[in-house]
């Protein structure tokens, strides 16, 4: 309280309707002074204790606490007195809150005592006694301690009441203060930070020039953090389909768009050399992989559970961030679920929502050809051999590689597995066939291929077709030839 005055006079020459405050002021100040003139700065965290009332503030309290404190020199003074009066060296003057006051002389004194002594109290080894000077002194004392402790508590009551007629001019001051605090720390962290002063509309425009993640770019030392621009808009640029290898940045990206714009709409500047931020209503945030096992419910229903929350709830004016969905079952379910998310956050109410849409399915880099809004961005990569480089840069276009074998070599895994999977992939990928199946009968002994027979929902055309078909010189054919070719196919399909 006792700041306010110097706070305010500082805040009034800011032009912000944010800090301008005067209401009450003068109320507060006037409590500040009555604080300050009466409740002492070690006052005892327990009221009745007494030590609360400064001195100089009620003369009546003064008095009875010079009473109180001069006790003690006057006990002093009756036992130097007391000593030569009797020729006792060990008589002692005390006070105890049981016995009250007492002179206490030892059992082989005590034939020595005065006759005005009265004997108080037989102890083992001493006698107390009381005289009628001791009596008289006891009495006011007591009283004075008494009437002390009373009037100090009646006179922290009295301020006490004077906070609580405050209340309300308190209770300002203290919100005008906390967002005070809010603002200054906002201007500090930008300050150090190099952030930027957003801008804001309602055309539904989300533009981040060279945003960073303001966390991540905190935490990383020896190297840059690689800043990207984002630019999204309900008319061409609305859903961005994001590929690119794990560990490439794709999530850093997607997590820093959404603090981005929430640091916007809590008043902060931003960590990006130029942001323009469309009203947002709501961030959606469907990122990482967590299970519920005390419900019974495995990662893939979780994830399940934040995407039906999301397009349940989401609108026109919302941010959506997806990050990997459908990776928690099979790749046919998962991709056919990650499509048609997509699709329906594309024409979610005719005018879809803004959404920031990271994926390993390269697949749904073709919604770019089908919905008209989709734009497909990757996380850029450098090959080099083996190895694979990471530029954390988002660039326009798709990457149709996932690099996972390779991130599995950075990553630690043996270099036997890493090259048997090297050899795995490139079967699947059509030195022997292009399915799974294919590959497993190819290792196979043949002892065991029968054996080993299964049913195939989807048969792969056999080697013998193919080749037919690669023989083929359609240059030559008439369509008669052509129609009986498509006719001896389908037989030996049959």
């Amino acid at each position: 309280l006792m700041s306010l005055p110097q706070i305010q006079s500082l805040v009034c020459k800011f032009a912000s309707s944010l800090l301008q405050w005067q209401d009450n002021l003068q109320e507060l100040n006037e409590l500040s002074d009555l604080i300050d003139k009466t409740i002492r700065e070690d006052a005892p965290p327990v009221a009745n204790e007494g030590g609360i009332i400064k001195p100089g503030y009620h003369p009546e309290l003064d008095e009875l606490c010079e009473i109180s404190r001069s006790s003690k020199d006057f006990l002093a003074k009756m036992e130097s007195k007391e000593r030569s009066a009797t020729g006792i060296g060990s008589l002692k003057v005390r006070y105890n809150k049981v016995s009250g006051y007492y002179i206490e002389v030892s059992k082989a004194n005590s034939k020595s005592v005065p006759l005005h002594y009265v004997r108080k109290q037989t102890l083992v080894n001493a006698e107390r006694y009381i005289t009628d000077e001791l009596k008289q002194f006891e009495i006011k004392a007591l009283s004075a301690e008494e009437r002390r402790a009373a009037l100090e508590y009646k006179i922290f009551q009295e301020v006490r009441a004077e906070v609580v007629k405050r209340h309300i001019a308190i209770q300002q001051a203290g919100r005008f203060l906390a967002m005070l605090d809010c603002l200054l720390d906002f201007a500090e962290i930008a300050e150090q930070n190099d952030y930027r002063r957003p801008a804001m509309n309602i055309e539904s425009i989300l533009h981040l020039e060279n945003g960073r993640h303001p966390v991540i770019e905190k935490m990383i030392s020896g190297e840059r953090f690689v800043p990207n621009t984002v630019s999204m808009d309900d008319r061409d640029s609305q859903i961005l389909m994001i590929t690119g290898p794990n560990m490439a940045g794709k999530s850093t990206v997607l997590r820093q768009v959404a603090l981005i714009v929430l640091m916007a709409h809590t008043g902060m500047f931003v960590p990006a050399q130029k942001a323009d931020v469309c009203i947002t209503d709501r961030i959606f945030t469907r990122v990482g992989a967590l299970d519920n096992l005390s419900q019974g419910q495995s990662t893939f229903m979780v994830e399940m559970q934040e995407t039906a929350n999301i397009l349940n709830n989401a609108t026109s004016q919302s941010l959506v961030i997806m990050d990997e969905i459908g990776r928690g079952t099979s790749t046919y379910d998962g991709l056919s679920i990650a499509w048609a998310v997509a699709e329906y956050l594309h024409d979610l109410k005719g005018k879809g929502v803004k959404t920031l849409f990271a994926t390993h399915y390269h697949e749904l880099t073709d919604l770019a050809i089908l919905k008209p809004r989709v734009k497909n961005f990757a996380i850029a990569v450098r090959e080099s051999g083996d190895r694979v480089i990471f530029l954390r840069k988002l660039v326009e276009g798709a990457i149709n590689k996932s690099y996972g074998i390779q991130v599995a070599g950075l990553a630690g895994i043996p270099e036997k597995v890493v090259s048997r999977a090297k050899k795995i992939l490139e079967d699947i990928e059509g030195k022997k066939g292009t399915s799974v199946r294919q590959l497993q009968i190819a290792e196979t002994p043949a002892s065991l291929k029968r054996k080993s027979a299964q049913i195939d929902l989807f048969k792969e055309p056999s080697d013998e077709i193919i080749s037919d078909l690669k023989k083929l010189d359609i240059s030559t054919m008439t369509p008669l030839d052509a129609l009986n070719f498509l006719n001896r196919l389908k037989s030996r399909i049959v």
